[in-house]
């Protein structure tokens, strides 16, 4: 299953993508957990200490100007396929079946800014979501400047996660047409921290054509992180995850089911 989750930022989404990573890894599905936000909080969402954090691609220059060839700088060339399969089992953390990667920041990634890193970071995603095999839920941010039309409309599904604020849902209607601009079939929504059938009927209302598949009742215990000793094989399952379990289950069937 490869998903992308996006959505207003404060809305939840981060907290949401772990809980899908989490919950496919319990499943036994080896899974690619990808920070795509500049504002990466993926790894400690997933329960990672500080010092554990993997580096972000964008900032491994020696790595891009090696894989680039851009070290050299012969009249500013630079390949636009380096090689990248490796770069999921050298340059990730593992959390049990989870292996955590960070992009980075691409500075006017949708605005076909062609620089060494974007080329390397584009190269990476189009390999994760049509030529590996794992299962992938990438974190972005509230725009899809990552997302070529080819991997997009390659993605399962694009969760949109909401809340009981109008803002997030009017983020939600803007990400859904930017989705349609580049080809992605299947937008969904989620609500986080609204409980109340009569807060998810108004959202519901209010996102018109997005369906809404699930909800994640509010657990101040998910701001620890949803693994504990979250470092390679040692890691488990916080009790947050398992008792909210039930719910992202049930949100990962909507989506199967959609397919």
């Amino acid at each position: 299953m490869k998903l992308a989750v996006s959505g207003k930022g404060g809305v939840g989404k981060t907290t949401l993508s772990a809980m899908l990573a989490g919950a496919l890894g319990l499943d036994g599905q080896a899974v690619i957990a990808l920070d795509a936000d500049p504002d990466a909080n993926l790894g400690a969402a997933l329960g990672l200490p500080a010092d554990a954090q993997p580096t972000p691609l964008a900032e491994m220059h020696d790595l891009i100007a090696e894989r680039t060839g851009s070290a050299d700088n012969y009249g500013g060339y630079f390949k636009l396929n380096p090689k990248v399969d490796d770069i999921p089992e050298t340059f990730s953390r593992r959390i049990g079946r989870i292996r955590l990667l960070a992009l980075g920041g691409m500075r006017q990634g949708g605005q076909g800014c062609l620089c060494p890193a974007s080329a390397l970071l584009k190269a990476l995603l189009v390999h994760l979501v049509l030529g590996r095999d794992e299962s992938l839920v990438m974190d972005m941010e509230a725009g899809l400047e990552h997302l070529g039309r080819a991997t997009a409309r390659s993605m399962d599904a694009l969760i949109v996660v909401v809340d009981s604020g109008p803002w997030s849902r009017q983020t939600a209607r803007r990400v859904r047409r930017m989705a349609g601009d580049i080809g992605m079939r299947r937008i969904l929504a989620v609500a986080n921290r609204a409980d109340e059938p009569a807060e998810l009927e108004e959202i519901r209302a209010d996102l018109g054509d997005i369906s809404l598949i699930g909800q994640v009742p509010y657990d101040a215990r998910l701001a620890r992180g949803v693994f504990e000793n979250a470092s390679g094989d040692g890691c488990s399952p916080a009790p947050v995850l398992r008792d909210r379990l039930p719910a992202v289950k049930a949100i990962l069937s909507e989506v199967d089911r959609r397919l």
